[in-house]
């Protein structure tokens, strides 16, 4: 079984999303600057602007700028953690889970999210763990720069999203931004991954939940033509069906089930 050392986990986990909200923020600032260029004429060129500390050219960023892009990592945290990780199939199809059982607030919401966090942090492991590798460490011991550890962190990201996004959804949105073809995942923007992703995460999630929510409803049907044969009007049949559902909910160990086949289907 893998064991992680949770100093060490968790900080790569935070700077993993710290790159990736510099990533985000300077993904719409040369996209920006490409309309803009665009717009200008065939014959302009966008001029490669580099900013550095002390004045000269350099790669890295200044002063200024790192700190608007830590304040505006800090408000896109929780957009980066929902739409580019494994969080919103798990969230979603856990409060489906919820509903087909009818049990109103339990668990509570603070738990079903606290439970798809730790899933998205196990799923998510391998792709923190090379962008660790990849971007974070080498930035770290000054062997890159910060625009070649965003570039780099973002790969891994790309990938992952990419492969669980359908090819209907990623051409829509290539089709809707102008973008006739690509090479490699590398080529392809996040404002055309992320939301193709998103897109297919939320029908994928709806099937599952379907798939969930089928069984109660036959067990509600099933107790609702029962109570009706027998003449008894005045009891509500969700309240009769609660425990038969739970019961066989917990017979069948429906979270051990419904777990494993979330986190295999990442896979």
């Amino acid at each position: 079984m893998r064991r992680f050392k949770s100093k060490q986990f968790w900080a790569k986990f935070g700077l993993t999303f710290l790159l990736l909200g510099g990533l985000l923020l300077l993904a719409g600032v040369e996209t920006s600057l490409a309309q803009s260029g665009a717009s200008g004429g065939a014959g302009n060129t966008i001029p490669n602007v580099n900013i550095s500390v002390d004045g000269s050219d350099g790669e890295d960023f200044s002063l200024a700028i790192q700190t608007l892009i830590i304040l505006t990592i800090l408000s896109f945290g929780p957009a980066i953690i929902t739409m580019m990780t494994s969080f919103t199939r798990l969230v979603v199809v856990f409060f489906f889970l919820r509903m087909g059982l009818g049990t109103q607030q339990s668990p509570p919401n603070q738990v079903l999210l606290g439970l798809a966090m730790f899933i998205t942090i196990f799923i998510m492991a391998p792709t923190i763990d090379q962008i660790n590798n990849e971007a974070i460490q080498p930035y770290l011991e000054e062997e890159i720069t910060q625009s070649q550890a965003l570039t780099r962190a973002s790969t891994p990201m790309k990938e992952f999203m990419v492969k669980q996004t359908r090819e209907k959804d990623l051409l829509l949105f290539m089709d809707m931004g102008d973008i006739q073809s690509v090479g490699n995942v590398q080529e392809l923007p996040l404002y055309v991954v992320i939301p193709s992703f998103v897109i297919s995460e939320l029908r994928i999630a709806f099937q599952i939940g379907f798939m969930i929510y089928l069984p109660f409803m036959v067990i509600d049907l099933v107790v609702a033509s029962v109570l009706l044969s027998m003449g008894i009007m005045f009891l509500p049949p969700v309240l009769v069906s609660l425990p038969f559902k739970i019961l066989v909910f917990v017979l069948t160990d429906g979270w051990y089930l419904l777990v494993e086949s979330l986190v295999k289907s990442f896979a």
